[in-house]
């Protein structure tokens, strides 16, 4: 470069630096700009001998990305000064995390060092869904140091997305693909409605130009049409608005063109037929205590002119979104029989629709700030809670509760709740308290009797009966569709497991014993390998729930025999590959060893594909093919892609199950002699004893005789075997069988 070149290149980046200054959404104090400035500086040094791939110095992408938190998402001044510093510590090899502490101090240091590792797992090679999900999740729980560090990344990929012209095609597409996977959900879900839309704009013009390019073009075509259809609706409204003496303004906003092609899509009509592809926004001026009045008298002012549709009405002034949102939607037959939908929103209002939550802040004592950050991080960190859960399945769910719609439910004491559409009366228990969902034994909705798998609907009141007795069981995860309630009952459940464990191992003990046989370390190793198990604790609850039984112990106390001739013969020395702490330290896991498809979980004949060689516990889907039956394959599988969207309607849901954890209907017929007390006998052998549940039971008594019918729920029939040989020993009982 020449040296003219770098006096205009260093008049830009002071040109780019003031008009940050200028566009911060806060007022920033002399402190604040002394410390945007000494920020400003350190990356202007780490990053003094870098370039884009564009060929622009690389400073101006931190000072794009620190204008993105300064306007458009309306940070603070340690936001915007990490944002200046956020690649600096990755990029340079002049300042390390510690430099930016003792510079900045500790909160800055924070934010810095969580974007520094988030920015270190996108470096990995090219990333298959399974391990972006894994990545995401790590991403995610970078909220836990500060939930600044993800609204930085937000303006960070933002700005990448605004500029890719430079990239090869193919990289295009990969970060195209993940900021529609990924940033987009997360933008949403944080209340940044415009960068969600700008985000899901450029993703479609990376991952599909032609589509995009397409529409784009229409757009522009219908432009000049669209301005003038707004001026012929607004001119309808605006004189009855002046009446009432409305400080407003109308606008007339298109639709996203990704919203637009998702219209297309799911309703199966060309750009011309997608008949509501801009809103018309109606922003008035208000005082905090009228704003609510006004919006539902602008209502009526647009309606008296224009027919609303019924279904198509949108409170969220009286129930704001969970991301703070708040307007009034409606959708009206407009001028020459087309619909309009019709925003209407405060000044208020608005700033939080197009900032999030920092202009919702602006409008609160600085207390109630705090608590609103407070409990949003906490509504964010509730999809963190789930550690278990496969990768793929966390975001997949984590998107699900994002995008879905939200209902309101309320409590018998009239408190509101927001939850996502779809979710359940067991949701709605362990919405209101983790303790109030493990206690669940019933749900009444609008006062009747309601199953826990009720979908709830907005306006719904929700008594939750609860029970000291009540605990969760595995059908409970069929009732359950929030995060946070699949996670609590997950964890419940394997606490469950360990119990039986340890019981398990009591009993393995005693019967191992009458085998001569001394209950080790080394024993429950060789009893680990020979059932082809993985921990111990898989061991003891097998024993605990009957799958292992005194037949199957005979045999192996018959094979030990021979395995310790061997054993000396040969002079091999194994080491034990699970630790003493057997029930504490024990990972759960399973031993997936049967495979199930579709909703019913059945069992068909299938074969593994050679192409990705699946194994039991990988994530996998079944495939159709014309001569050889159903070929399973890994979800990450190369051809899956190809697969699922050339030929969809020949995939069938697969996955691997632990065919102990199965459970099974069975009925018992029963008889005797009446008596007091009988009913409650039998019901305290299969629920307290046996670990059983029933699900129904009839009796009936005839001249001090009695019979009866009972459903349970068991695991195996050796456990059924178990429960019958009780059950018969019961004062008063004659006969008990299996229907």
């Amino acid at each position: 470069m020449t040296e003219e070149d770098i006096e205009k290149e260093n008049a830009a980046i002071t040109k780019a630096y003031k008009e940050l200054l200028k566009v911060s959404y806060t007022t920033l104090t002399n402190e604040d700009k002394k410390l945007i400035r000494k920020a400003f500086e350190v990356a202007l040094d780490g990053h003094k001998d870098q370039r884009r791939k564009s060929g622009e110095a690389y400073i101006f992408h931190p000072i794009a990305v620190a204008k993105i938190v300064a306007q458009e998402i309306g940070l603070d001044a340690t936001s915007i000064a990490s944002a200046l510093l956020h690649d600096v510590v990755e990029d340079s090899d002049d300042y390390d995390i510690n430099d930016i502490q003792q510079l900045f101090g500790e909160t800055v240091a924070r934010i810095v060092d969580g974007l520094t590792k988030i920015s270190s797992l996108s470096k990995e090679q090219d990333m298959d869904v399974s391990l972006q999900a894994e990545n995401f999740r790590k991403m995610l729980l970078t909220l836990n140091d500060d939930v600044r560090v993800i609204i930085i990344k937000i303006a960070d990929r933002l700005h990448n997305m605004q500029t890719m012209d430079s990239m090869r095609p193919d990289k295009q597409v990969k970060i195209a693909s993940e900021t529609l996977y990924i940033y987009a959900p997360l933008a949403h879900r944080i209340g940044l409605y415009n960068i969600k839309t700008e985000l899901e704009d450029l993703g479609l013009k990376y991952t599909q130009p032609e589509v995009y390019n397409d529409i784009l073009n229409k757009t522009k075509e219908s432009k000049e049409e669209q301005d003038k259809y707004i001026e012929e609706f607004s001119n309808v409204i605006k004189n009855s608005l002046d009446k009432e003496a409305f400080v407003y303004t109308i606008k007339g906003r298109p639709k996203s063109i990704y919203s637009i092609r998702k219209k297309m899509v799911r309703q199966g009509v060309t750009f011309d037929e997608v008949y509501d592809k801009f809103a018309i926004r109606i922003i008035y001026k208000s005082k905090d205590s009228n704003e609510k009045f006004l919006a539902w008298k602008i209502y009526s002012i647009v309606t008296d002119h224009f027919r609303p549709n019924p279904t198509r009405l949108r409170d969220w002034i009286s129930s704001p979104k969970s991301t703070g949102y708040e307007a009034l939607h409606i959708t009206v037959m407009g001028p020459k029989g087309k619909w309009v939908e019709v925003q209407i929103r405060s000044e208020r209002m608005n700033e939080i629709a197009e900032k999030g939550y920092a202009a919702h802040y602006k409008y609160k004592e600085q207390g109630e700030k705090e608590d609103n950050l407070e409990s949003w991080i906490n509504r964010l960190q509730e999809a963190l809670e789930n550690p278990s859960m496969n990768a793929v399945d966390f975001v997949e769910q984590f998107k699900l509760n994002l995008y879905s719609q939200e209902i309101f439910a309320f409590t018998p004491k009239g408190e509101l709740k927001s939850l996502p559409k779809g979710a359940t009366a067991l949701d709605f228990a362990f919405h209101i308290h983790t303790e109030v969902g493990m206690r669940t034994r019933g749900a009444k909705v609008n006062s009747k009797l309601v199953p826990l798998s009720h979908q709830l609907k907005s306006g719904d009141q929700v008594e939750i009966i609860t029970s000291e007795t009540a605990k969760p069981n595995a059908n409970w995860l069929n009732y359950a569709t929030t995060a946070r309630a699949r996670a609590k009952i997950k964890s419940a459940l394997r606490e469950h497991r360990k119990a039986i464990g340890i019981e398990g191992k009591e009993i393995l003990r005693r019967k191992l014993k009458q085998l001569k046989i001394t209950l080790n370390e080394s024993t429950t190793n060789n009893l680990v390998r020979h059932y082809n198990l993985k921990t111990s604790l898989d061991l003891f609850y097998r024993v605990g729930i009957g799958s292992i039984d005194n037949t199957m112990l005979k045999d192996f106390a018959a094979s030990r025999s021979n395995a310790l001739v061997s054993f000396f013969k040969n002079k091999i020395t194994r080491k034990p590959n699970v630790s003493k702490e057997d029930i504490d330290k024990d990972e759960i896991t399973s031993n997936y060893d049967s495979l199930v498809f579709g909703k019913e979980e059945e069992k068909l004949d299938f074969k593994l594909s050679a192409c990705c060689n699946p194994i039991p516990g990988d994530n996998v889907f079944g495939f159709l093919t014309v001569s050889e039956g159903i070929k399973v394959h890994k979800y990450n599988c190369p051809n899956a892609l190809s697969l699922q969207s050339n030929y969809a309607y020949r995939i069938i849901a697969a996955k691997w199950i632990d065919s102990t954890q199965q459970e099974y209907t069975t009925e018992i017929k029963i008889s005797g002699i009446d008596q007091i007390g009988l009913v409650n006998d039998i019901t305290k052998v299969i629920s307290n004893n046996m670990h059983v549940n029933m699900k129904s039971l009839s009796f009936e008594t005839d001249d001090g005789m009695f019979s009866g019918k009972i459903k349970v729920i068991v695991k195996n029939k050796g456990l059924l075997k178990k429960l019958l040989t009780r059950l018969k020993k019961i004062n008063g009982i004659d006969k008990v069988s299996r229907v």
